[in-house]
């Protein structure tokens, strides 16, 4: 399976180059930001299976539009399609169902598919069922629940037991700052600043919204890679916090200083030293925190300070 980062013409390369002949099954990530990469590593690759996560706000700038992010993606649909290869599909994403018509699809996401994959709790971390099994994973937030269902369905075509699938999940702790559940002091931190685009963004900000606890504080940090989009997609997240006060914000990066912000329980800042600043006079207590953000804003150094 791919290692780390290993996704473009240089890592699904060294991704296929490390598989020998006892390898049964190979599972290789390839990523793209701009159109024409996954056609590419997919005619390297010639997958036999496909999945696509999902075709969210994720490197606007290369690929210029949303439009421009489904047509990249679905060049994995088109190499499938003309060597009459399968895909996994979700079947809860209207996107991924509209774009995989005439491939042979292996669903998941409804009670009416190949696999069906129940949420049975979301409040803290995931609760699912399978197979009459119940999975406690250790992973917050419903967004993750498509990642999940994929990852049992997938596991489940080929053969492994659903005993094998729940110790899988079971066994996964989060690392790298991805939906990471951090104790710091008296308050519970979701870490989730390895990434962030608008539709993940989004994502984080409606499970948060739901989730318990009384004093909720938001550490926000700029999205990359949206080109001419960025200052759109920044006002659309302040509009939303804006018009949905579940809690205190902190905004931070240039994209989101230059905001339009009239809300009091907003607060912007041009620099992580200035809201260092800020928050070393006013450290928060008994909190439930969200720190989300691209990853070169390095939004995990909040917890130095708090």
């Amino acid at each position: 399976a791919t290692q780390g980062n290993l996704n473009n013409h240089i890592g699904v390369p060294l991704t296929l180059l490390a598989m020998n002949k006892e390898t049964e099954l190979g599972i290789v990530e390839m990523g793209a930001n701009h159109l024409g990469e996954i056609k590419i590593l997919s005619e390297i690759a010639e997958p036999d299976y496909g999945y696509i996560t999902n075709f969210g706000k994720a490197h606007l700038e290369g690929f210029g539009s949303i439009e421009g992010v489904v047509q990249g993606k679905t060049e994995l649909y088109k190499f499938l399609k003309k060597n009459n290869k399968k895909l996994f599909v979700n079947a809860n994403d209207p996107k991924q169902l509209t774009n995989s018509q005439g491939i042979e699809r292996i669903t998941f996401g409804t009670p009416q598919s190949d696999f069906d994959i129940k949420l049975l709790d979301s409040t803290h971390y995931l609760l699912l069922e399978f197979k009459e099994i119940q999975i406690q994973s250790n992973l917050v937030g419903a967004y993750n629940f498509a990642n999940l269902s994929a990852a049992i369905a997938i596991g489940a075509y080929f053969n492994v037991s659903p005993e094998k699938i729940k110790a899988g999940i079971e066994g996964y702790i989060p690392s790298n700052n991805r939906s990471q559940l951090v104790l710091k002091g008296t308050n519970n931190v979701l870490m989730d600043a390895y990434n962030a685009n608008p539709t993940s963004m989004m994502a984080a900000l409606e499970n948060f919204k739901q989730a318990n606890g009384e004093n909720k504080i938001m550490f926000l940090g700029d999205m990359f890679e949206l080109g001419k989009e960025a200052e759109t997609e920044h006002q659309n997240i302040v509009d939303f916090l804006a018009e949905n006060p579940f809690g205190s914000v902190f905004l931070v990066g240039s994209n989101f200083f230059k905001t339009t912000n009239n809300a009091a329980h907003i607060k912007q800042f041009e620099t992580f030293d200035e809201l260092k600043t800020a928050l070393e006079s006013n450290l928060p207590k008994n909190a439930t925190i969200l720190i989300k953000a691209s990853r070169g804003m390095a939004l995990e150094r909040i917890l130095d300070v708090i």
